[in-house]
């Protein structure tokens, strides 16, 4: 059985009960795929690309690879952060990091796929969404065309998504909600970063999306 293994932060993560309704996109992605694929989420809430590997949450997700499978990589929102464990700067440590990965892929005839952060659902009065990622998307694009490593644009598609929804509808995707709804969350949310179960859904889409425009052995993976 091949696999997708996705490595990530947050907005990847698989998550329990105590966070419902928080949902990583990792972990509604079997949504999108053959009865066939296994989809096996190892992201870690707050990693960056150094934290991941150094904090010892990579070697499971190696221990799982076989020849065939995909790896699929999202960083960057606690790359930009600013301590030391987590940090990494966009043409170089970030690179160095997914350069690691991308080689530990090939190594055991895995596929990498590389995948720019989801976007931060922030609007301005105008309605178009704040870039808040700096360089590390344009970098981790930069590197893939470097390597030959597909990369899906998650950045720009989901800037696209909210724009075109707008911003009071697109807050249920996230974490936006008043107070007394959910146990887990009574004093009420207003979180533009991490995604409730609708918005990974939506968001997991959009990376099948991209999956479907590479075609070949990625469109396949795909009901």
């Amino acid at each position: 059985m091949k696999k997708i293994i996705w490595i990530g932060d947050s907005t990847v993560a698989f998550n329990r009960a105590d966070t419902f309704p928080q949902t990583g996109m990792g972990q509604e992605f079997n949504r999108y795929c053959k009865q066939e694929i296994a989809v096996l989420d190892f992201a870690q809430n707050g990693a960056s690309t150094k934290s991941f590997y150094n904090g010892g949450w990579f070697a499971p997700a190696l221990a799982a690879m076989e020849e065939g499978d995909f790896l699929f990589i999202q960083f960057g929102h606690n790359d930009e952060k600013p301590d030391e464990e987590r940090r990494t700067e966009p043409y170089t440590t970030y690179q160095e990091w997914l350069l690691r990965y991308i080689n530990i892929a090939r190594e055991h005839g895995v596929h990498p796929v590389l995948i720019t952060p989801l976007s931060r659902r922030l609007f301005r009065e105008d309605g178009t969404i704040e870039s808040s990622h700096g360089e590390y998307p344009a970098a981790m694009t930069a590197l893939g065309k470097q390597e030959g490593v597909p990369v899906i644009p998650l950045t720009e598609k989901s800037r696209l998504l909210y724009e075109q929804t707008g911003d009071q509808p697109s807050r249920r995707w996230f974490m936006y909600f008043p107070a007394g709804i959910y146990e887990n969350y009574m004093e009420g949310k207003q979180d533009n970063t991490h995604l409730h179960c609708e918005g990974a859904v939506k968001m997991a889409g959009l990376v099948a999306e991209g999956l479907k425009e590479l075609g070949g052995v990625y469109a396949e993976l795909l009901e």
